[in-house]
């Protein structure tokens, strides 16, 4: 019968249509009995049977609808189709889930799509879905998700405006739309979203650590900072959201409040890695801006010296707890050394830079 139907002549056929309706609920419901009568038959197939109906009849409709030769519209079986295909609806909606569930995320978005694309058709004009079907906003949002797995940027944002009024994943919903848009190289609405997810989530962990990276990235500190500060609002111990604003306090140039925030790290978990690296750097960054002016007293000198002695102990710290990230530490240790006459020290230093560069 669908061989039928791809010949135009045929194409408003009405009988061949029913025929091919009939010939699949047939098969739906034999396959519904057995799984009723827990005999052996394939899920995943009655609900492709389910959705193949949907199809066919939704096609159906349309030519039930063209006019006739004296161009009046005459519709004899949408009210018998809609009553029929209402009542196993929700059978779209479970295939959705039973498909993502075996990992088949396009047989999932396929069910999604069309449980949500009823709400459109004029087949099911009457129950005007829209309004009255509460799941719509869950299957868009599941709709989404499934094709945000299949990276399928086009069907991600199909359903967009409805799965967002899904309140239980909004918050999924705009990491998932950030995802994409990245993804798409779209920045502006990259980072809209982004900026949506934290301002109506600050204590999700998506969202803060790219917005800030995003800022600091393009050199919008202000930004990044007004971010940060926000987050420390919401929760001022938060050791990520405190790390992160020494980060930015660093790359400024506020070197004291760096080190402050740091040593506070330190002193709460003296494990923590980069606290080490950003107060080092903080004294380190102080004594080369001082090294750099033309004429250097002996008083400045002396501050040198003691900003490169400040910053040592640090920077060995965080050379001991990362001993591989050698691109991080061993130029300013270098130069420290160098500084600070450690002849033995400057050696061992200066081996790993040679052999690193060979």
């Amino acid at each position: 019968m669908s061989n039928l139907l791809k010949d135009s002549t045929n194409r408003n056929n009405k009988k061949i249509w029913i025929t091919l309706f009939e010939a699949v609920k047939k098969q739906y419901e034999q396959g519904n009995e057995k799984l009723y009568l827990k005999q052996k038959y394939d899920t995943a197939k009655l609900f492709s049977l389910g959705k193949k109906m949907f199809d066919v009849l939704q096609a159906f409709d349309s030519v039930d609808a063209t006019p006739n030769k004296k161009g009046v519209i005459k519709i004899e079986y949408r009210d018998e189709h809609a009553q029929f295909l209402n009542q196993i609806r929700p059978n779209l909606f479970n295939g959705g889930a039973y498909f993502m569930l075996k990992n088949k995320y396009q047989e999932a978005y396929n069910m999604y799509d069309a449980y949500i694309n009823c709400a459109y058709y004029p087949l099911f004009k009457k129950y005007d879905y829209m309004k009255r079907d509460k799941l719509i906003p869950v299957a868009s949002y599941w709709a989404a998700y499934n094709a945000y797995k299949l990276k399928n940027h086009q069907a991600t944002l199909k359903h967009t405006p409805l799965a967002l009024k899904d309140t239980t994943h909004y918050v999924y919903m705009l990491q998932y739309l950030a995802q994409t848009y990245k993804e798409m190289n779209d920045t502006t609405l990259y980072l809209k979203t982004l900026e949506e997810g934290f301002s109506s989530h600050p204590d999700f962990p998506f969202f803060f650590p790219r917005l800030v990276d995003y800022y600091v990235q393009n050199h919008r500190f202000d930004k990044a900072l007004h971010v940060i500060n926000q987050a420390l609002s919401v929760d001022s111990t938060n050791q990520i959201y405190r790390f992160a604003k020494s980060t930015v306090l660093l790359n400024t140039g506020q070197y004291d409040e760096c080190i402050e925030i740091c040593d506070g790290l330190i002193a709460e978990n003296d494990s923590m890695m980069e606290p080490y690296l950003n107060a080092g750097l903080a004294y380190f960054n102080q004594a080369v801006i001082l090294d750099k002016e033309l004429q250097v007293s002996k008083q400045h000198r002396q501050m040198i010296l003691n900003d490169y002695r400040k910053a040592l102990p640090y920077l060995e710290r965080y050379r001991q707890l990362a001993p591989d990230m050698k691109e991080r530490w061993s130029l300013p240790l270098y130069t420290i050394y160098l500084n600070l006459n450690m002849g033995k020290e400057f050696d061992e230093i200066d081996k790993i830079i040679n052999a690193k560069k060979g």
